[in-house]
């Protein structure tokens, strides 16, 4: 692929094969894609930074490059996410502080393996996540709530029709993609089976502790305070219709040290919208001493 010019690797867990980058050396920056990216997503700021830095970005399971088995091998949750994660980063760095710079679902599971492991967290870059459950008893945007609860007609447009992966090059940036851009974003999602992932991360958004992953949330949110504890640089698109303005004023509620930036004119795929600026900012968030 022309505009991912990279080596990939591959570690097995379970019996499946993580994909996974690993550009460059320096100190390592970690980057986590939500859903319906992958690491394709961080193309801009992996060539950027491999210059400077250690720069790995894996693919969660059933997502870009790695495997994509069936509901009967993995179970598609965010425990299982963290695990994965956590299993990569004892490969490659068991003793060494990461910057994670996380976007969409990848916040939870950064945040997630964060919170488990303090002392191995040096920075941390955010962009349009959660780390808590919807600000106020928020209501997620109704396109979710129809994907959130299987339902036969739902599920059918998201594998045979690639819906939500489809859906998201149009509403996720701000500005139109080129024709690469998309073609890019959802090259991995080629067949039904392969776009298992992008419903899945959607059936198990954790609204309250009650669902399936939300301990793991609920403990993220109770120790919120202890994560932030190292820097942290917020920038957020304004655009966004799932994390919105009230997240991003929670998240500056939460965290109100964190270097805040926002995008007027970025959207949820803000990486797209403006990649040069979004760099220049972490780049600049980089060079400030970390004390610890």
């Amino acid at each position: 692929m022309q505009a991912y010019p990279f080596k990939s690797n591959y570690l097995s867990i379970r019996g499946l094969r993580y994909h996974y980058l690993d550009e460059g050396r320096g100190e390592p920056l970690v980057m986590l894609h939500g859903n319906p990216t992958w690491s394709y997503y961080f193309r801009r700021l992996v060539e950027k930074f491999s210059a400077t830095h250690r720069v790995i970005v894996p693919d969660h399971i059933g997502c870009g490059l790695s495997d994509k088995p069936g509901p009967e091998r993995y179970d598609f949750r965010l425990r299982s996410r963290i695990d994965d994660l956590n299993a990569l980063l004892n490969h490659l760095l068991p003793d060494q502080p990461v910057t994670l710079i996380v976007h969409d679902w990848g916040g939870m599971i950064g945040l997630g393996w964060a919170v488990e492991h303090l002392e191995r967290v040096r920075r941390l870059v955010i962009m349009n996540t959660a780390g808590f459950f919807p600000p106020g008893r928020k209501a997620i945007p109704w396109r979710l709530r129809l994907l959130r609860r299987s339902n036969p007609i739902m599920d059918w447009a998201v594998l045979h029709l690639n819906l939500f992966a489809r859906a998201a090059l149009y509403m996720a940036p701000r500005r139109p993609l080129p024709p690469k851009v998309k073609a890019g974003l959802i090259a991995p999602y080629d067949t039904p089976r392969h776009r298992l992932a992008t419903l899945k991360f959607v059936q198990d958004i954790p609204l309250s502790p009650d669902d399936p992953s939300g301990p793991i949330v609920a403990r993220v949110e109770r120790e919120l305070g202890r994560i932030t504890a190292r820097p942290v640089l917020l920038i957020w698109g304004r655009h966004d219709f799932v994390f919105d303005r009230d997240y991003f004023d929670e998240w500056r509620r939460r965290v109100p040290q964190a270097e805040v930036h926002w995008l007027e004119e970025a959207g949820h795929y803000l990486l797209e919208d403006a990649p040069e600026e979004i760099a220049g900012l972490i780049g600049a968030f980089l060079k400030n001493p970390v004390n610890r």
